[in-house]
């Protein structure tokens, strides 16, 4: 009755439904790992960003790399910044996506030590080659709060370090390329400066994280389990009606008994003509 599962067509069907079940509960692994990421990222930033401000020397040093336990933590740097050594970052965004840079001032702290720090947001300047305009710094020694941050790499977000850029311009913030062009001692990471906000809101501060959306990871992981129990179930919907249909297809053809003259039939003999 099932032998038709044995034909060239069903081989392959069944082979393939054996290989979307593993393939879409691993899926749904996937998205379920990222959901619990994005469980543990929040907590972090929210944690982090309620701790008690430190000293930025007691969270860093030079050529130190700023754990992932110490993103976002609130820092406090006091010194002078160097206008002298100021970059902007290309190629960031606003909090309502326009397209512009961050301003990356260095400080220079009472001990000589560098800490940057990202200022905020401008608009770009007209042309690709030309610096835009920055709002001044304060002038003197001043005390400001920001946000710690690892430094940026390629490979960590994704952004290609381009070269060959106009002068005082660059495609990340990095601790240890600026700290090349400086020629002193720069901490490792950088600071998000979140105080004092700035006149005239120029320039943007930036936002602080969303440490509130999880995403629709667990949706999609359900989704890709649900899937991976409907194959077989599909795969036996299927079987049924393929056994049903050459059920009906057999009960259907001459010479089974359901059409042509019964055998044994008397009248039916009687009414054949004799050759």
């Amino acid at each position: 009755m099932y032998r038709f599962l044995l034909s060239r067509q069903w081989v392959i069907l069944t082979l393939i439904a054996l290989a979307l079940i593993p393939t879409m509960i691993e899926l749904g692994f996937w998205q379920f790992h990222r959901h619990e990421r994005r469980v543990t990222q929040n907590a972090l930033i929210a944690d982090n960003i309620a701790a008690k401000p430190l000293p930025v020397e007691e969270l860093t040093s030079p050529g130190h790399t700023v754990p992932r336990s110490d993103y976002w933590r609130p820092a406090t740097a006091t010194g002078t910044f160097d206008t002298t050594h100021e970059v902007v970052v290309r190629r960031r965004t606003s909090s309502d996506d326009r397209i512009g840079v961050h301003i990356l001032t260095p400080m220079v702290l009472r001990d000589g030590r560098i800490v940057l720090v990202n200022r905020g947001w401008v608009p770009a300047a007209a042309d690709q080659h030309s610096f835009p305009p920055v709002p001044p710094v304060p002038k003197g020694e001043v005390t400001i709060t920001g946000r710690l941050k690892a430094d940026e790499t390629t490979g960590a977000s994704g952004i290609k370090d381009l070269k060959g850029l106009p002068d005082r311009q660059v495609m990340l913030i990095n601790s240890r390329q600026q700290a090349g062009l400086i020629g002193g001692e720069v901490l490792g990471g950088y600071l998000e400066q979140t105080e004092p906000v700035p006149a005239g809101d120029t320039p943007e501060l930036i936002p602080e994280p969303d440490h509130d959306s999880i995403g629709a990871h667990m949706a999609y992981a359900v989704q890709w389990w649900l899937f991976a129990a409907g194959v077989p179930v599909g795969w036996v919907i299927l079987v049924r009606r393929e056994k049903l249909d050459r059920k009906t297809a057999s009960s259907d053809s001459p010479g089974n008994g359901a059409s042509g003259t019964p055998e044994g039939d008397p009248e039916a003999i009687q009414a054949t003509p004799s050759l």
